[in-house]
Parts: C-alpha cells; sequence; structure tokens
C-alpha cells in the first residue's frame, strides 16, 4: 500500500487525477471501476479539464461504477446514475453504451452485474466513516460478490446532506460491488478527505485486517495507492 499525503483537496485531487491519467496513457481501452460520492468531484474535474484542453480520448474506455441505490429511479437527481453523468461522461466523449452502474434490487441483479464486472485496470474508491468501501458496511466478508446491501444509519446519515438532510428519504437499501470483486482490480486508488475520515483512515493503515474496517482488506491488495489531505491523515502515527 502507497500512502500519498497531501496538503489540501486540490492537491488530492491534482495527484489522484496523475495516478488514473497513467493508466489511460497505458492503455487506450482501459477498464476504469469508478465511483461516487464528494471525494471524487476534484479527479473527475481534472478529467474533463484533461479531455477538454489536452484531447485524451475515451472513445474507447468502459466503466463500472461501484454502487447503486435500491428503489431509486436512474433520472433521479440523487441517483449515482445521474451524479456520473453530470459529473463525468456527458463532458467526454465516453460511449454511453461503454458506461456500467449496477441496477436492480435482486440476488439476480447483483449476479449479473457482477458477472459483467471483468477485467478493471483501476478501481477508484472513497472511504466512509465506519470503513466502509462502495457499500460494503462493517462485517461484510472480504470475499463477497456483488450485492444487495442493508445501510446502517451512519452511512444514511452521512448521506442525508444529499436528502434535503432528512435520513428518512435516505434509501434503506444498496446494490454495491463486492469487496471480492473490488479486490480483483489491477490497481486501486482510494481517496479520501477531512478530519470525518481520520479515524477510518488509521484504521484502514495502520490497523488490524479485519472485516469491522472493510478497507483494511487494501493492505493485502498487491497495488494499492491511497492519496490523502493533511486532515483525513492526521491521526496516523508517521
Amino acid at each position: 500500500m502507497k500512502v500519498i499525503i497531501t496538503k489540501n483537496y486540490d492537491d488530492l485531487s491534482k495527484e489522484a487525477f496523475k495516478v488514473m491519467k497513467d493508466v489511460l496513457d497505458e492503455k487506450g481501452n482501459a477498464v476504469l471501476g469508478l465511483a461516487t460520492g464528494s471525494s471524487p468531484e476534484g479527479l473527475y474535474a481534472q478529467m474533463v479539464e484533461d479531455h477538454k484542453k489536452n484531447g485524451t480520448s475515451y472513445q474507447d474506455v468502459v466503466t463500472y461504477n461501484l454502487d447503486e441505490y435500491v428503489g431509486i429511479d436512474r433520472n433521479d437527481p440523487q441517483s449515482y446514475y445521474t451524479f456520473m453523468n453530470d459529473h463525468l461522461f456527458k463532458d467526454i466523449d465516453i460511449n454511453p453504451e461503454n458506461t456500467h452502474v449496477p441496477y436492480g434490487d435482486t440476488a439476480e441483479d447483483a449476479k449479473k452485474y457482477d458477472d459483467a464486472v471483468k477485467g478493471v485496470d483501476i478501481q477508484l474508491l472513497g472511504i466512509g466513516r465506519n470503513g466502509h468501501i462502495g457499500f460494503n458496511e462493517p462485517g461484510t466478508p472480504f470475499d463477497e460478490r456483488t450485492h444487495i446491501v442493508e445501510l446502517t444509519e451512519s452511512t444514511r446519515d452521512a448521506n442525508k446532506r444529499f436528502f434535503d438532510n432528512d435520513i428518512n428519504k435516505v434509501p434503506t437499501k444498496a446494490i454495491s460491488q463486492g469487496i471480492g470483486t473490488v479486490m480483483d482490480a489491477k490497481k486501486v486508488l482510494l481517496i479520501a478527505n477531512g478530519a470525518d475520515k481520520a479515524d477510518a483512515v488509521k484504521a484502514m493503515i495502520e490497523g488490524p485486517v479485519d472485516v469491522n474496517c472493510p478497507a483494511s482488506v487494501l493492505q493485502n491488495h498487491p497495488d494499492c495507492v491511497v492519496i490523502i489531505d493533511e486532515a483525513a491523515a492526521s491521526k496516523l502515527s508517521q
């Protein structure tokens, strides 16, 4: 696990873009595993800017997103399908048929998506305050594949800011790639910013590999880059 600490969020986003760009430069038809939430917004802005200024093409790139809420329309402003279109896809030359966001509410839907996710060259991740990656909450087995998840109250509370600050409006379930699916990626890039992520970051990097902190499994990945700002790194011992 390679850890890079940056001064602030802007620098974090620039460093993350360097890692992503290396993959894109090396392989024009790269398979990208993508994530949503506030953490990757700066990275996606960097990707859009690079595409517009330098002509980096995504025509042959394929993407698979980590997760999506269950019971939310794809065109809902808070769906992750909408998020990806708003923050990245609409501003680059990617073929919409090459973009994939999970959808559904059954084990069959989850297995179909899991079967489709193959050959991911780089998987982008954030980390939840309780150490979750994707929507894999504490206690999720490390070999879990794409599945339907009951969201914890802490995760729903963290996401209520997107739903008029009302936890009752936050969906209670999600469809998410499993930890086993994530670990299949050739490279993992995890980004985290802010003091509210400091405990989770410390557990991920310095704690034991334990299902109580799902992100700790990344200690076992052969090529994992963690980029965090000083606030998120504030509780690390070194």
